[in-house]
């Protein structure tokens, strides 16, 4: 087995050694961007009038993102407003 050294420097680390090597660095702490938080600890989307082919979008009258039958994969691609 070789021997591996490790420095950490304020979130900082550096490996060095000759031969290739997979090297894995696990950290504590919510891991990657942070989206908006809803109640439940996610966007919260209002999906009650959810059909087949829904696309989630922001509806600013309500400040919810929606699910719906007004805005759906048909209404986007044949004939829908851009």
């Amino acid at each position: 087995m070789t021997s591996v050294n490790i420095t950490t420097t304020k979130n900082t680390v550096t490996v060095n050694e000759g031969d290739s090597t997979i090297v894995t660095v696990a950290t504590q702490g919510p891991q990657g961007i942070q989206g908006i938080q809803g109640p439940s600890g996610g966007v919260t989307v209002d999906e009650t009038n959810k059909v087949d082919g829904s696309v989630i979008y922001y509806d600013q009258t309500s400040a919810t993102f929606k699910a719906d039958a007004t805005t759906t994969k048909l209404t986007l691609v044949d004939g829908g407003n851009f």
